[in-house]
């Protein structure tokens, strides 16, 4: 009776959650590796976009109780919806910060823009030794050409899909 088990119909659901709190958490783990081990700080850009892993990867872990406990299947599908459409957000988001690096287009002045005057001010100018500004605009790192922010949009993408998949599968559930 093991295969069985593969055919339930909560098994598509549980899966979709699976993968999408495992990757979520890699990706986020790989973020503070970059961040914490390899010492490339975030700017402003990369920590926005670690707000929707935030959001889904404890959804997902919830989703995937609530499948396990026979919460009523609306609830789920709410859930993974919820995901898919802050996926997509952060796919755009990524993409949009890529398109900063390569320069197709200006970024937040907050992290991309020029530094205007600041004054001859000696508390500000003493103090400004100390901020390190991390600019939106120039990638830090790249591997075949895409930077990080490249790679966060085709991941952001693929849990969109994972999660739109999850979304499908529960509605042909409730019918």
């Amino acid at each position: 009776m093991h295969g069985m088990h593969a055919l339930t119909p909560s098994r598509p659901l549980i899966m979709a959650a699976a993968v999408i709190a495992g990757a979520g958490t890699a990706t986020i783990l790989g973020a503070y590796f970059f961040q914490y081990v390899l010492g490339y700080p975030p700017c402003p850009l990369c920590l926005d976009q670690r707000i929707p892993y935030y959001v889904a990867i404890p959804l997902a872990v919830l989703i995937a109780v609530a499948v396990s406990t026979h919460v009523p299947r609306r609830l789920v599908t709410v859930g993974l919806a919820i995901i898919a459409l802050a996926m997509l957000f952060n796919t755009g988001l990524a993409v949009f910060h890529a398109g900063v690096e390569w320069k197709w287009w200006p970024g937040p002045l907050e992290c991309s823009g020029p530094l205007g005057d600041l004054g001859a001010g000696g508390d500000l100018l003493s103090s400004l030794r100390h901020i390190i500004v991390v600019r939106c605009d120039e990638a830090a790192w790249r591997f075949l050409g895409l930077s990080l922010a490249g790679y966060n949009a085709l991941i952001s993408l693929g849990l969109a899909a994972v999660a739109g998949w999850g979304t499908a599968a529960s509605l042909r559930q409730t019918r």
